[in-house]
């Protein structure tokens, strides 16, 4: 791990994931895809029962991601988060941002504990990258 703040160590990659995105363009889930796309990054959706979502192939966990990315934003409710960590860490990624409402204490400690850049607790990508409706 580089000396950057998590912040930036997490931006610092190419290819990225949302889990928990959404095809509804009101939740939370979808606007942090959408960020993602409007700063120019190669993103996958993750839901289990989405086929597309914004015109992107959505996979239905990390577990089946066709290539390897280095963050993993998780907007999802805090009892599912605990498994989407577990699968991330199996899967390598070293990265995680647990978008506020998704954070799980059981998550986080998981995380930290395998040595994983953990943001929780704090801002939403979509404030730090500087999303537009």
């Amino acid at each position: 791990m580089t000396h950057h703040d998590p912040t930036e160590a997490f931006l610092d990659g190419e290819v990225f994931a949302v889990a928990g995105a959404s095809t509804n363009r009101d939740k939370y889930g979808n606007k942090v895809l959408r960020c993602y796309v409007q700063n120019g990054r190669r993103v996958f959706p993750i839901h289990p029962k989405e086929e597309e979502i914004e015109a992107i192939t959505a996979y239905a966990s990390v577990s089946v991601l066709p290539e390897p990315v280095h963050g993993l934003s998780i907007i999802t409710p805090p009892a599912v988060t605990v498994g989407i960590v577990r699968d991330a860490l199996a899967a390598g990624i070293r990265h995680i941002w647990m978008q506020p409402g998704a954070e799980h204490p059981d998550a986080v400690a998981e995380a930290e504990r395998a040595g994983a850049n953990v943001i929780h607790g704090g801002p939403c990508l979509l404030v730090v990258l500087g999303y537009r409706e």
